[in-house]
């Protein structure tokens, strides 16, 4: 017999440990502190007959799996890119969690759907994005980048590659700089295009952008060779070191050999609220579609990425299907954001946007971003200073690459000073490559980071470095 929950006593006590978490986190360390295979050691190897008290498996919770989690809230995460949740964002997930809706129709939650369209277009406008573009919410960037691909394979085959598939006809290419996320390639394998067409555009200049005269040398040698270019994908704010094409350059090359154009700005576009950052994107406003997401640098818990599009009719006729039980009989024009993602099934992710955007406004939002962004500006100005530190890569919005200097082996010796900060415990940083050698990358962007938290950075990243002498 199933045994039945104290829902209202549990829900109370989740939200009660969630408030201590929040309020404990700089007493923890940022990164997991565990061995391979500790924490499984720990869980039994097979599963229950019966059910045990909810005591027994929330006491077991913060026994044994707690001290296996790295803590993407902890104000001094400042290791790949944010992974934000504001506090009114895990309210509003509470109660999309609590009513557990599935909003792939408009008919199957009417509000998710009308809501969803009307903060996508408050995002748009927060962007400097033009009207035109039509918004929808994806479960990520890849996600987002995959149905820009998908759009960008049917385009060039003419409407005909989900029908009959892409062995009868000739290599589909996709272009982007050598600085773009792995979803990209991610993307072009899921696809059916293959990681072969994926043409990579070597990166110039100290934006590290796609060079746009390289771009068209490579498209016209692969018409001659019997290939269809399909389309172009460029980023602002790439991953590795924050790299930026120059999109009014990329379109204008793309489009003039009739090439879809799709921007990953996953990380970067959220700091696209302020006015001031848009010189970094310029010419978005001509791309076909753009992708940032808001649980990156914004707040918004994951999973919510923004997905703007300047033609959702393409969108929709490469990714809708029909059959009969989605049908909404007596009921025109309506969307159906199913139609416009991979997959069907859909969380109702405009709550959170809708609340964080209510209680933050975009003034609260761009001044965290604006803080962000200063703050790692003086930190790599310090490093900067110091005679044995080396500004590898300059901040690019809020983040940079530096390495220690003072040793023989300097790539083994950062890869030791990145592990010994991290095991440390203070602060979570991680390493990377530039031209070949080894950096490690600071990005400030956790929600509630303040200008102490950074400073603790550099205190620890220098005193680590030198310890070690």
């Amino acid at each position: 017999m199933t045994q039945e929950l104290d829902f209202e006593n549990w829900s109370r006590r989740a939200a009660e440990w969630g408030v201590r978490y929040r309020a404990s986190l700089r007493e923890r360390p940022v990164r997991a502190q565990t061995t391979p295979g500790e924490i499984a050691a720990k869980l039994p190897a097979s599963p229950p007959e019966r059910g045990e008290t909810m005591d027994t498996i929330f006491a077991d919770f913060e026994r044994v799996i707690l001290p296996g989690m790295t803590h993407w809230q902890h104000p001094r995460f400042f290791a790949y890119f944010p992974a934000n949740a504001a506090p009114v964002s895990v309210v509003a997930e509470y109660l999309v969690t609590a009513m557990a809706a599935q909003c792939m129709l408009w008919q199957t939650s009417p509000a998710a759907t009308e809501l969803e369209t009307r903060v996508l277009d408050w995002l748009r406008q927060a962007i400097g994005l033009p009207e035109g573009f039509a918004g929808v919410i994806q479960d990520s960037a890849s996600s987002a980048t995959l149905s820009a691909v998908l759009v960008m394979r049917e385009r060039a085959l003419g409407w005909k590659g989900n029908k009959a598939g892409l062995v009868a006809n000739p290599r589909l290419r996709i272009y982007a700089s050598d600085q773009v996320h792995s979803s990209i390639d991610r993307a072009v394998w899921v696809s059916g295009i293959g990681e072969e067409n994926l043409v990579r555009i070597p990166a110039t200049g100290k934006r590290r952008g796609m060079d746009a005269a390289a771009l068209s040398a490579a498209i016209e040698r692969d018409k001659r060779a019997g290939h269809v270019p399909a389309g172009v994908i460029a980023c602002t704010g790439g991953t590795n070191v924050g790299a930026c094409d120059d999109i009014a350059e990329v379109v204008r090359t793309a489009h003039g050999h009739g090439l879809y154009v799709h921007v990953d700005a996953a990380w970067a576009g959220s700091a696209m609220i302020c006015e001031e950052f848009r010189h970094l994107w310029a010419g978005i406003e001509e791309a076909d579609s753009v992708v940032f997401n808001p649980h990156k640098w914004l707040g918004a818990q994951f999973d919510c990425s923004a997905h703007f599009i300047r033609s959702p009719d393409d969108l929709v006729r490469t990714l809708a299907i029909h059959p009969e039980y989605l049908n909404t009989h007596g009921r025109d024009g309506l969307i159906n954001y199913s139609e416009w993602t991979v997959p069907l099934g859909r969380r109702f992710r405009a709550l959170k946007l809708w609340f964080l955007l209510r209680f933050h406004g975009l003034e609260g939002l761009r001044a965290m971003i604006r803080n962000h962004v200063a703050w790692s500006e003086r930190l790599a100005a310090r490093l900067k200073a110091e005679p044995d530190f080396e500004i590898v890569t300059e901040p690019a919005l809020s983040l940079f690459s530096f390495r220690h200097t003072d040793a023989e082996d300097l790539d083994a010796h950062n890869l030791d000073l990145a592990r010994r900060i991290n095991d440390d415990g203070r602060l979570y940083l991680t390493q990377s490559r530039v031209d070949g050698k080894v950096v490690i990358r600071f990005q400030a962007g956790q929600f509630e980071t303040t200008e102490e938290d950074v400073n603790t950075a550099f205190e620890v990243i220098t005193k680590l470095a030198r310890s070690s002498l």
